[in-house]
């Protein structure tokens, strides 16, 4: 069975992003794992990984139109956690946590660099 396996996530300004994201993932029960050649490789729990890279080209990252990443939370609970978490270390706000149309609860939000996220959690979790 086929499952993503990482996504990659450019910066600008790696620094900055690692130390998001170093804290990010902590909060989401990830954790950073290893350095690559031209950027830092994250765990979610025991799923996929983010990798937070320059770009390999050289050129200046920029966020796709329309790209994001979403992660799929534990608790109902945690979407707002880790919303309020991102927007406390420096993301911007896309979409306050809530029910999005009888599919669960959704926030959204970009990091430092512009790369859009969602947090979600369904309500077919609970019924697991």
């Amino acid at each position: 069975m086929a499952q993503i396996g990482y996504v990659c996530i450019g910066s600008n300004d790696f620094d900055r992003a690692c130390g998001f994201y170093d804290v990010l993932t902590a909060e989401l029960g990830g954790k950073k794992l290893f350095p690559t050649p031209h950027g830092q490789m994250y765990r979610l729990g025991a799923g996929a990984m983010i990798m937070v890279t320059r770009p390999y080209n050289e050129a200046e990252a920029h966020p796709g139109n329309g790209t994001m990443l979403a992660i799929n939370v534990d608790t109902q609970e945690d979407v707002a956690r880790v919303y309020d978490k991102a927007l406390s270390l420096g993301a911007s706000c896309e979409g306050k946590p809530g029910p999005r149309q009888g599919f669960g609860d959704f926030a959204y939000f970009r990091d430092p660099d512009g790369n859009k996220l969602a947090v979600f959690w369904t309500e077919r979790q609970a019924k697991a």
